[in-house]
């Protein structure tokens, strides 16, 4: 017998073959009558590129097909973006479009939640990403950027992704997780890394989610003993710091979880902290390492910019860090699921089961709202003409909005202002690096090859803060 679910995809598949033999019957937006395979080919080979023509032609919403799917709506205006973003959020399902992430966050992730549960637990995360605990947080920042540049070798050179996931994973497990140095900490630390390696590899959905599908399921079962690895250390802690009667005393967001309580009292269960841990983990761990790689790309093309942010403003480096956000953003696009009855957006009648998917990439890339928009022009977020929170959306929107954006850019700040202090960088590449697809992040494909020209001593404040 038929549920809900599957007349919804009968519906979305009905509108979508009615919109091929017609597209003004369904009000679903114009777009591309290319077979599905050529548009997946389009995707997969054109990118930005072939995005930014289907734009030109067919307006700011484009209906879209790939041999992966009945059929979605990319938007490329922020009128639209906007409409989504301040759409009900019971109506259009984030956690629904993140499906495809479940096996590695968990059922009870904020990321693939919908509805009234995912309120509770924005509300109950929400906390320590902001006011004084962002604060505390600086020094621990530091502290791992000073680590991370103390290993590097003069002369030699490196590519730069790599170490700066080493540094955001310690910032991670510090911050978040709340562990000390220590032979506990490298535990953690090791087990975190064996998983999330084959999640970030350039094929590492396909391998770990779609290849089981076919019996290929070696590097799904690696997957699965390195995250009950993990799960053995973090419930065991979990159930360690509920004993702890000095459990209120510690400010690592992983103990402001399990204090947190909704308006009825109620507090997570031990599996619900557990996948949000591992969801800030995977969200805040390769995303920042993969957006500071990218601004010093950028950055260290630019004399004039660089010695600018070199005199430390914070303004400027803010600004750096949001423009590095706009010309590379690490993640090309979010998505909502049209639930319980179709969604009028702009004159168009978007059937249920469908999927919007706001072009971050794109939208970033338009010359009408960012003027030689290919330039690296950190002016741009300075002043009150700076773009608004519908034209540049590195972090998503609404009620949807990356609840970790402020930690993220802080963040980013501290270490790029620590390494432009502490040492001197050369680009080895002559050209930028190369945009690659893993998971669902666009990471420079070469890591950003560098090297240390300079590397200067702890200035002597950091040597007293140390003591």
């Amino acid at each position: 017998m038929c549920n809900d679910a599957c007349l919804s995809v009968e519906t979305a598949v009905a509108a979508a073959k009615q919109h091929r033999e017609d597209p003004s019957s369904t009000g679903l937006p114009p777009g591309p009558r290319l077979p599905r395979w050529v548009q997946t080919l389009g995707f997969l080979l054109g990118g930005a590129r072939f995005l930014e023509v289907c734009r030109r032609r067919y307006g700011g919403a484009v209906y879209m097909q790939t041999v992966f799917d009945e059929g979605f709506v990319m938007l490329f205006d922020p009128a639209l973006v906007r409409e989504v973003f301040q759409g009900p959020h019971e109506r259009l399902n984030a956690g629904e479009a993140n499906e495809l992430l479940g096996p590695i966050l968990g059922s009870r992730s904020v990321l693939v939640l919908d509805g009234a549960e995912h309120l509770r637990h924005r509300k109950l995360m929400l906390p320590p990403f902001h006011g004084r605990q962002m604060r505390l947080y600086e020094d621990l920042v530091r502290d791992a950027a000073d680590a991370e540049i103390d290993a590097w070798r003069l002369g030699e050179p490196f590519a730069l992704l790599p170490s700066l996931q080493s540094l955001t994973l310690r910032v991670i497990v510090r911050a978040v997780f709340g562990y000390e140095p220590g032979p506990a900490e490298e535990e953690l630390r090791r087990r975190l890394r064996a998983m999330i390696a084959p999640v970030a590899q350039p094929r590492g959905l396909l391998s770990l989610f779609l290849l089981p599908r076919l019996g290929l399921d070696q590097g799904r079962r690696r997957f699965d003993e390195a995250r009950r690895a993990v799960d053995e250390l973090l419930y065991a802690e979990i159930e360690k710091r509920r004993a702890d009667p000095g459990l209120a005393e510690r400010d690592d967001v992983f103990s402001a979880l399990l204090l947190a309580e909704d308006e009825d009292g109620q507090r997570l269960s031990a599996s619900e902290v557990r996948d949000e841990l591992i969801t800030l983990l995977v969200a805040g761990h390769e995303t920042t390492a993969t957006g500071l790689a990218w601004t010093f790309d950028l950055l260290l093309r630019e004399p004039v910019a660089l010695a600018r942010a070199q005199m430390g403003d914070d303004a400027y480096l803010d600004a750096i860090v949001k423009e590095s956000l706009r010309v590379r953003p690490v993640i090309p696009a979010v998505g909502r699921v049209v639930r319980g009855s179709p969604f009028e957006l702009g004159g168009y009648v978007i059937p249920e089961g469908v999927e919007l998917n706001p072009s971050i990439r794109v939208m970033h890339m338009r010359e009408d709202l960012y003027p030689q928009a290919k330039r690296f022009r950190p002016e741009r977020f300075l002043g009150p003409d700076a773009p608004d929170t519908y034209t540049w959306i590195p972090f998503g929107g609404g009620t949807r909005r990356c609840l970790g954006a402020s930690f993220a850019q802080m963040e980013m700040r501290v270490v790029l202002r620590r390494i432009l202090e502490r040492t001197s960088l050369r680009l080895v590449a002559r050209r930028g690096d190369r945009a690659q697809l893993r998971a669902i992040t666009l990471v420079p494909k070469h890591g950003v090859r560098v090297s240390l020209e300079r590397r200067d001593a702890l200035p002597a404040y950091a040597a007293i803060r140390a003591d």
